[in-house]
């Protein structure tokens, strides 16, 4: 077969392919779609231009006034704490955006339209009641409506024409205004950039003065509760004879700090007497001999005894003596008279050094007991100290919960007595947010704009024109071109037969002579019209079976004719092609199988009494039931029935039917079968095992897609077998429109240089 795919496996879909298009493919979408409906989309194009250009006529023109206000970035205010000036060294964007909002708001716009006295402008109040109101008398009067309501309508038409906007990358808000009067639109835009600037100052005037107002009645407040705690603190001193220094001591306290450190520094000196008392009884518990040793060498211990002067004097007496001895005694000898009296004279200074620190012992034993009598009264009175104390511990942490209570009410006094003069200094210097930079000067026309309206206007016109075009396009049903055939049925389109309007039957071949078929009509014109794009359709369906005959062994030989629906023009086909094939001496007959609508021999044949039917059964032989065409030879086996068949799917797949088709394979070079429309009865499908190929006629824009792929997806043998389609009653006017290519393909004139008359 000469199918662009193979086929299908057995329940698939036909259905299954891709959707996705190239951008060329998308281009020639679109001018295909121009090519089919251009007079479409240039009404609608036009009507949306001459929509546009009415709208410039009768719109009254709108001028545009623009002032500058610059959103201060740091807002250096008179008795600004430095602090303060750091935390709002910048502003950011939501600020700005708020402020923006606070100029569209009612507060604003009531401030413009009071100052300007807007309530009397005709465009801000005075907009025109409809015709019938004004004729009925029921559209109030400017002088008719409150204050209030005048207010209302002219801060709405301020909204409307109010158009302020941030300018990027800057600080500036942009404040415009839109209005039929050029000066009345300037006046506006300055009016209501100063009535930001009034407002930001009206509002922190009211906050400032509202925090005053608040923290003056908080200070009066904590004064007083700051007073209270004070006054309770000093009753419950007085109450608990609790005294206490400027730094919040008590006289207790002061005292265990005194009492601690004078029994430190008595224990200290009773410790260091009790040691030198001890030091110096060690040595007079000794012989006055051992003396010498501490009189040459004297210990620490002991060294504030050598510091009296009489034990300095003898112990100096001593050292003279002791050194005159031991210089004259190598000489003298140990036994010489002087070196005894020097020994003497030692021994009785020693004697006098003994009874020296002897005196001096009894003296440190006294002051040692000084020493621990002083201890013991320090100890006693710091005993007495801390018991009165901890009897007063109590009522000191009260007392100082006390204190602590009255001095952060002192604190919290003082911070908002500092806060509200500084309130008072910024109610007194009030520093406005914004400024304006730029005054707005007389408006320029900005509304309409007639060049944006035209091309909106223009650019509407087309996006609505392809819109409605395109959903023609998707209302229309059918196939339209070759290339959806084989893109949608993934099969060759073997010809498209042009609508040809001439009536079924006309005249007679010859009334006269029997069996002969009829020759006027739709059913001859490949014969009557030879040189005609209807015949050369036909011609390209017999190529297309001569193709087939040869790639495939020569069997195309019985070739069954159908559609999907009745009146696609099947049987006309089959008439005519079957014509085509015997005018050009090929052996064809023609059988009409659709035993239930045998259009075909009603066409053909009108006074058949015997057909198919009797064939099939034996009542008559085959030669005795076909009739002939004079002008191509064709033969034609009509279907004739007393009785409408109720089986006809039997019929067609009976052994006698088959017998029947080999016959003609063998008598016949072509063996055409008309065949019943595929979707309403199943005949088709039984004749799979008769016929070698199909051919599946499709009416031109008529016939659904899915229709088509429904009856082909239910009849997959008969698919297998597709040998092409036909695609009929095709307007090739208005087919070239679908093309690609646009009338490339179906131009009269490149046919008529070849002969075509048509």
């Amino acid at each position: 077969m000469l199918q662009v795919l193979s086929p299908k496996p057995s329940g698939a879909k036909l259905d299954a392919r891709s959707t996705a298009m190239s951008p060329r493919d998308l281009v020639e979408s679109a001018k295909s779609l121009v090519r089919r409906r251009y007079l479409l989309i240039l009404i609608i194009f036009a009507l949306s231009v001459v929509c546009g250009a009415i709208y410039l006529l009768v719109a009254s023109p709108k001028y545009l006034a623009q002032a500058e206000l610059l959103i201060e970035a740091k807002k250096n205010q008179p008795f600004q704490q430095p602090q303060q000036m750091l935390a709002e060294a910048t502003t950011d964007s939501l600020a700005i955006d708020s402020d923006i909002q606070v100029l569209k708001s009612e507060n604003v716009g009531l401030l413009v339209i009071k100052e300007l006295h807007l309530t009397e402008s005709p465009e801000f109040v005075g907009s025109r009641p409809g015709f019938l109101r004004t004729l009925l008398g029921l559209a109030p009067s400017s002088a008719a409506m409150s204050e209030s309501v005048l207010q209302q309508r002219a801060y709405g038409v301020f909204r409307n024409g109010l158009f302020p906007r941030r300018i990027p990358g800057t600080y500036v808000i942009e404040v415009g205004f839109l209005s039929t009067n050029p000066e009345l639109a300037a006046r506006i835009a300055n009016a209501t950039a100063n009535a930001l600037i009034t407002d930001q100052l009206e509002a922190k005037y009211q906050a400032i003065k509202t925090g005053s107002d608040w923290l003056q009645d908080r200070i009066k407040e904590l004064r007083e509760q700051a007073s209270a705690a004070e006054r309770t603190a000093l009753d419950f001193k007085k109450a608990h004879n609790i005294v206490v220094d400027k730094e919040g001591r008590s006289i207790t306290d002061q005292q265990l700090s005194e009492l601690n450190t004078q029994l430190v520094v008595a224990r200290a000196a009773s410790a260091d007497t009790r040691a030198r008392l001890d030091r110096i009884s060690e040595i007079t518990k000794s012989d006055i001999s051992d003396i010498d040793n501490v009189l040459r060498t004297p210990d620490p211990a002991i060294s504030d005894a050598l510091h009296s002067d009489v034990i300095n004097k003898l112990r100096s007496e001593y050292l003279d003596l002791a050194s005159r001895s031991s210089i004259l005694e190598p000489r003298l000898g140990h036994d010489h008279l002087a070196i005894v009296s020097f020994r003497n004279q030692m021994f009785e200074i020693r004697r006098s050094i003994f009874a020296e620190l002897k005196r001096i012992q009894e003296t440190l034993k006294s002051d040692l007991n000084i020493a621990l009598a002083r201890e013991q009264s320090f100890q006693k009175s710091l005993a007495d100290v801390v018991a009165q104390s901890q009897s007063t511990n109590q009522e000191r942490v009260a007392l100082k919960d006390l204190d602590s209570n009255a001095q952060a009410l002192r604190t919290i006094h003082d911070n908002f007595a500092q806060r509200y003069t500084e309130s008072l200094q910024q109610l007194s210097f009030p520093y406005p947010e914004a400024r304006l930079i730029t005054h707005a000067s007389i408006g320029t026309k900005s509304q309409p704009n007639t060049t944006m309206v035209l091309f909106l206007a223009s650019a509407n016109g087309l996006l609505l024109g392809f819109g409605i075009a395109f959903l023609i396009d998707l209302t229309e049903g059918g196939f339209r071109t070759v290339e959806q055939v084989e893109r949608e049925l993934r099969a060759n389109c073997l010809a498209v037969v042009p609508l040809v309007n001439i009536p079924a039957v006309t005249t007679y071949a010859d009334n006269a002579v029997p069996k002969r078929i009829e020759q006027g009509g739709i059913l001859n014109n490949v014969i009557s019209a030879p040189f005609s794009r209807f015949a050369e359709a036909f011609r390209a369906v017999k190529v297309g079976i001569d193709l087939a005959a040869m790639t495939s062994s020569g069997k195309a030989k019985t070739i069954g004719i159908t559609s999907t629906l009745p009146n696609e023009g099947k049987s006309t086909a089959a008439a005519n092609l079957a014509r085509l094939i015997a005018h050009t001496g090929g052996k064809t007959i023609l059988v009409d199988c659709d035993l239930r609508n045998p259009s075909l021999t009603r066409a053909l044949a009108p006074g058949a009494e015997i057909g198919l039917l009797d064939v099939l059964s034996g009542k008559c032989h085959l030669s005795e039931a076909v009739w002939a065409d004079a002008a191509t030879s064709l033969l034609f086996l009509p279907m004739v029935a007393q009785v409408r068949p109720a089986h006809t799917n039997e019929i067609l797949a009976s052994l006698e039917m088959k017998k029947l088709i080999a016959t003609l394979e063998q008598a016949y070079d072509y063996v055409l079968v008309d065949l019943p429309p595929l979707m309403p009865v199943v005949d088709v499908r039984s004749t799979t095992q008769l016929v070698d190929c199909y051919l599946y006629v499709v009416q031109w824009g008529q016939t659904s897609v899915e229709v088509v792929e429904r009856a082909l997806s239910s009849a997959h043998q008969v698919y297998e077998k597709l040998l092409g389609v036909i695609l009929n009653k095709a307007d090739l006017e208005t087919m070239r429109n679908y093309s690609g290519d646009g009338d490339a393909g179906y131009k009269n004139r490149y046919y008529e240089r070849y002969g075509f008359d048509d």
